[in-house]
Parts: C-alpha cells; sequence; structure tokens
C-alpha cells in the first residue's frame, strides 16, 4: 500500500512539474549596429514580439556561435521584469543553406560529373593506344609489306596516335583547371560556413509579466572573428601643395552571421609605435678582445607569402596576419596570398585562421608562406560539447547556467549628416560611418572609406648614407592628434605617380606626425671612404687611427629642396680609447649617440660635399674595430 501511495504521489509531482513548465517563445532579431575593433566587434540587435503572463523565455536565435557570454547587454520595454539573461550554443537548429552556397555545391558537383566522363574518355583512348601498338606489325612472318604499304601505315600509326595524344592532353589540362576550379569553389564554402561543425548560439531571456503583452529588447554583445586594419592612402602633388589624406578602414568578419545595411563604427585603440626612416645605433668602440657583435635582424620593408592548410596544401582565404605587437594586418586573398608593408622592429607574424591553430612565424624573410594546422582539440571540444547537449531532455532544469544580470541603458547616437563623424569617448576614439554598409560572414576584405583629410604640411628630405643611399622624403603635419589617426599601412603617390608603401605611425608621441612618402631618387647620395687620410700609425705606447668619409649631395630636381644628413663617429665605453671629432663640415654632434647631422639647402642641380673626419686612439697592445 505504502508503495502505491508513494508512486502515487511522484506522478502529481510530475504532473505538476509538467504542468508548471515555463513556455518559450522565439523572437526575431535584427543587427542595427557594429561597432568594428581591431580584434572582435560588438553588435547592436533589437527584437520584439508578445510575451505571455507570468514566468516564460524569449529566445533570441541564429546570432554568432563566437558571442562572447560575459559581454551580453539586454535592455527591456514593456510591462515585464527580466529575472535573468544567459547565452547557450544551439546545435539542435538545422543549418540551412542559402542559395550561393547551394548553387557553390552544385557546381562541384556539376565538374565532378564532367571529370567522370572524361576519365572515361581517358580510359577509351588508352585502350585505343593498346589497340594500335597491338596491330603495328605490317604483314606476316614470310611476306614483307611493300614501301607504300609501310608508308601508308606508319602515316595512319602516325596520325591516330597523334589524335589520342592530343585529345589525351587536352582532358588533362581540363581535369588541372577543374581541380583548381574546385578547389577555389570548397574554399569559398568554408569560408561562408566558417566550420561544418560549429552550432550558432541563442540568447534566453527569462522574464515575468503580470499580463500577456508587447515586448522590445534592445540587446549588445561582443563576437570575436572580427576586426579591423587602418590603411591610408597619402597623395603629394609637390612639395608646395597640401597633402591629401584618404583614412579608410579594411574590414574583415568571419562571424557565422552577415552584417546587412548596418551602421558602422569604428573604434580606435592604442597602437604600439613604430617608425620607418632607418636609425643609428650607439656605436659602442672597445677593444677588440672586449668586442660582441649583435646579430642583428635582417631588415625587411615588406612580407608577402601564401596562406595554406597543412592538411592537403589548399590556400585558405581570409586568414587574418598581422605583426605582432602593432595593428600592421590584413587578410589572405581568395588564392591565400598576403603582403605586408612591415615597420621598423617588426620581428614576427601572427596568423590565425577559424578552426587552426594559430601561428607565430620569426620575420627572417620578405617571403614568408604560411602553412596551418587543423585545431584538433577546438574541434573535439565542439562535438563533445553537441553530443553532452543533444542527450539532456527540453524538460532539464536550467536554473544553475543563468546568469543574472542588470539591464543597462544603450547609447544611441544620432546619424551624422556627413559622411562619417568622430565620437571621442573617455578611453577611445570612435569614427562612425552614416551611410549602411553590408559585409558578408566570408573573410574577404572590405574597404571603407573613414576620412579625407586635405592637410597642410611641410616637407624634407633625410638621408642616412651610411645605411641607405636613397633619400627619403618626409611630410610634417603640425597638430596631427585631432585626425584620430591609428598605425596604419599607406599607399604613396608622389608626383601623380605611384612610388610606394610605407608606416603612417600614428602612435607617434611627437608634436609633428612625420610621414615617410618613400625614396625619392631625383636625390643622389654618395658616401666615400677617403683612404689617403685613413690611417693607423704608432706614437709611443700607444696606435693611432684616423678615419674620413665624403658625403656627397646632389639636387637633380627642378626645385629647392632641404635635406637632413646623419651620419655618426664611434663613442668609447674605454677609458683607454679616446675618439676625437677632428673636422664635421658644420654638423652638429651629440656626444652621447655620436650622431652627425646636418641640415643644407640646395639648389636645383646644386650640389655639396660634407666631410666626416676622426681619429682614435688606443693602448698598442690592444685591437679595435674601426671598419
Amino acid at each position: 500500500m505504502k508503495k502505491l501511495v508513494l508512486l502515487f504521489t511522484l506522478c502529481l509531482v510530475a504532473f505538476i512539474a509538467f504542468s508548471q513548465e515555463i513556455k518559450e517563445s522565439t523572437f526575431q532579431s535584427i543587427i542595427q549596429e557594429v561597432t568594428v575593433f581591431l580584434s572582435g566587434a560588438q553588435v547592436f540587435e533589437t527584437s520584439s514580439g508578445q510575451v505571455s503572463a507570468g514566468e516564460s523565455f524569449i529566445l533570441i536565435k541564429g546570432l554568432s556561435p563566437y558571442l562572447d557570454e560575459k559581454s551580453i547587454q539586454v535592455k527591456g520595454m514593456g510591462n515585464f521584469t527580466i529575472q535573468a539573461v544567459n547565452k547557450r550554443l544551439d546545435y539542435l537548429s538545422e543549418q540551412k543553406n542559402g542559395a550561393k552556397l547551394q548553387a557553390l555545391q552544385d557546381s562541384i558537383y556539376e565538374i565532378q560529373r564532367n571529370q567522370s566522363i572524361e576519365s572515361a574518355r581517358l580510359e577509351v583512348l588508352k585502350e585505343k593506344t593498346s589497340l594500335l601498338n597491338a596491330n603495328k606489325n605490317i604483314g606476316g612472318t614470310q611476306n614483307g609489306a611493300s614501301l607504300t604499304e609501310l608508308k601508308q601505315a606508319m602515316d595512319f600509326y602516325d596520325a591516330e596516335l597523334m589524335k589520342i595524344k592530343t585529345e589525351e592532353l587536352k582532358i588533362q589540362a581540363n581535369i588541372q583547371n577543374e581541380n583548381s576550379e574546385m578547389n577555389k569553389l570548397r574554399n569559398q564554402i568554408t569560408s561562408m560556413q566558417a566550420s561544418a561543425y560549429e552550432s550558432t548560439s541563442e540568447i534566453r531571456i527569462r522574464v515575468k509579466a503580470d499580463r500577456a503583452g508587447t515586448a522590445n529588447f534592445e540587446i549588445n554583445y561582443l563576437v570575436a572573428n572580427a576586426g579591423w586594419y587602418p590603411k591610408y592612402d597619402v597623395r603629394v602633388k609637390n612639395i608646395s601643395s597640401p597633402l591629401s589624406l584618404i583614412y579608410k578602414a579594411e574590414v574583415y568578419q568571419n562571424t557565422g552571421v552577415d552584417w546587412k545595411d548596418v551602421k558602422l563604427r569604428f573604434s580606435n585603440g592604442n597602437p604600439n609605435q613604430g617608425g620607418q626612416i632607418p636609425d643609428l645605433e650607439k656605436w659602442e668602440l672597445n677593444f677588440a678582445r672586449l668586442t660582441t657583435f649583435n646579430r642583428r635582424t635582417q631588415i625587411f620593408g615588406s612580407v608577402s607569402g601564401r596562406v595554406t592548410s597543412a592538411s592537403d596544401g589548399s590556400p585558405l582565404p581570409g586568414t587574418t596576419v598581422i605583426v605582432k605587437g602593432t595593428t600592421i594586418g590584413t587578410v589572405s586573398d581568395a588564392e591565400g596570398n598576403y603582403s605586408l608593408t612591415l615597420p621598423n622592429g617588426a620581428s614576427q607574424l601572427v596568423a590565425s585562421f577559424i578552426g587552426y591553430q594559430m601561428r607565430q612565424l620569426p620575420i627572417s624573410s620578405s617571403q614568408i608562406n604560411i602553412s596551418m594546422m587543423e585545431d584538433m582539440q577546438a574541434l573535439n571540444e565542439v562535438v563533445s560539447m553537441g553530443n553532452a547537449l543533444q542527450s539532456k531532455v527540453a524538460g532539464m532544469d536550467i536554473s544553475n547556467r543563468e546568469r543574472r544580470m542588470s539591464a543597462p541603458q544603450m547609447k544611441v547616437e544620432d546619424a551624422s549628416g556627413i559622411a562619417t563623424s568622430v565620437i571621442e569617448n573617455q578611453t577611445t576614439v570612435e569614427i562612425e560611418v552614416a551611410e549602411p554598409y553590408s559585409i558578408k560572414s566570408n573573410g574577404e576584405r572590405t574597404l571603407v572609406d573613414l576620412k579625407n583629410f586635405q592637410v597642410d604640411a611641410s616637407y624634407r628630405y633625410s638621408v642616412v648614407p651610411k645605411l641607405d643611399d636613397d633619400a627619403f622624403l618626409i611630410a610634417e603635419i603640425a597638430d596631427w592628434s585631432k585626425y584620430s589617426l591609428l598605425q596604419g599601412e599607406s599607399n604613396l603617390y608622389f608626383e601623380d605617380g605611384f612610388v610606394g608603401r610605407s608606416i603612417l605611425d600614428g602612435s607617434s608621441l611627437q608634436d609633428t606626425l612625420e610621414i615617410s612618402m618613400g625614396r625619392d631618387r631625383s636625390i643622389v647620395i654618395k658616401r666615400e671612404k677617403n683612404d689617403e687620410f685613413s690611417k693607423k700609425r704608432a706614437i709611443g705606447s700607444n696606435t693611432t687611427e684616423s678615419r674620413e668619409y665624403k658625403i656627397t649631395v646632389k639636387n637633380n630636381k627642378s626645385q629647392a629642396v632641404t635635406i637632413n644628413v646623419e651620419d655618426q663617429i664611434p663613442v668609447s665605453v674605454n677609458s683607454d680609447i679616446t675618439v676625437e671629432a677632428l673636422a664635421l663640415s658644420g654638423g652638429k654632434l651629440d656626444s652621447q649617440t655620436g650622431k652627425v647631422t646636418w641640415t643644407i639647402t640646395l639648389a636645383p642641380g646644386a650640389q655639396e660635399m660634407l666631410s666626416l673626419q676622426y681619429e682614435v686612439k688606443y693602448p698598442k697592445k690592444e685591437k679595435v674595430m674601426l671598419d
């Protein structure tokens, strides 16, 4: 009897629990705004629908699987109370292929069907070749063939075999092209799907309402696998004209959700400092036995290469490649190719792609190909989580997984009447684009014009002939902080021609921003050692060595130019070694660093010779290295 009572009680509890199961309603959401950071993005969505009386769950489905749960903020408008908000991965939702994705898959199937026909044709041609070879003997063992028959047979064999070989080569070329095309299609599908094993995210909002009514929500959250890189076009017509500076954003996103007609904001960061003109390091002179040589990293102005999968060698379009510690970066194109201009001090590249292990590579060459390994651990975690989730029933208790949170006010900015506007926050600067943009979740690069400045600039040339024989044109911009610039790659155009790429160092702490406009070979530089003056002689217990270098600077331009020239003399770090500057042609010597600088103005066609003379004295029994 007790067992029957216990069984009845359990059934009654189960019935009451079932009858009181919290109702779930799915709301559709629309992305309205996206704030793109240098790495990551903040997505702002709106959603509305009907809420039931009592407690219920509002489900916002179809969100990015890379949504950061801790960043979710929800604001509700209506006669209800938000009790809790949490994120859940939705592995049970059916992944629907769009029309474009289905078209890509159909194209692959069509190519495969065509290759089956071509393979069959190759087999037929192979059999024809075997048949010709088996019957190429003319005549029997008793009777030989006449010359006419022999010639006819040879012509027939030659013509037929040539036809077969020509057709074989054509089919093989077609198959090769088709394989390449299928590879491109598969990569495009991979980029569009992000990963075949990924789920979508859903936000679960637990609400309580006294009565049924309309509910409106404003939701924002952070997502990964998105970002932007500053890019610039710097144009100078001549050194008497203002500088034209076009500020652009190279945007990428592979979040799994397309951004359709959204308002974009680009958030400024704190990029590291960089430089472009070679810097002279301090030259410490000591005895040879105490001299150590630091291996200097080879200086490369740029790096390029191809990103491929380590498993099959296929290209990986949409891979982000950045210079570690900077905002210099790009995204690989459809063939997996990338190219970057390097700032001074660049030492490592960082490559990342969804589903693959992040790689860091030393910059040891101007050509670096990157092979990416699949991240099997992450894949296994996704599959394990999916299996665990599917094993649970719909009525499970999720209260321990809910995260209670407040609903802070969302900041809504008024639309700007110009192309872009700058919003200065407490710690960041945002550039808002008035026109809506659509950016697909495929990792492709999208260039967005932010600002076009006409800037008053002064120009000078900088030369370091010990390190480089070319002159660099430097544009100087005063009061540049008002432009909210970041460190980024710049395309340089001078005198209506493309002259190369450089780095615009928007992180500089100087009052004047210097933009390297690249090399100008109209300024000719030559540095030569004067062997007649450069001698070594012994005086008493000491050895004295003298050096002289002649620096010739010529202006082949049609207008006068101002040129800064840098060179150096060694700096002694040993009391037994003395260094004396003899003649510097009016140059200014910094005794701490040994740098010698000249500022000269040359008329059109003029040239000037600078002399750098110094003398070094040290004990006779020791050696120093001056060359």
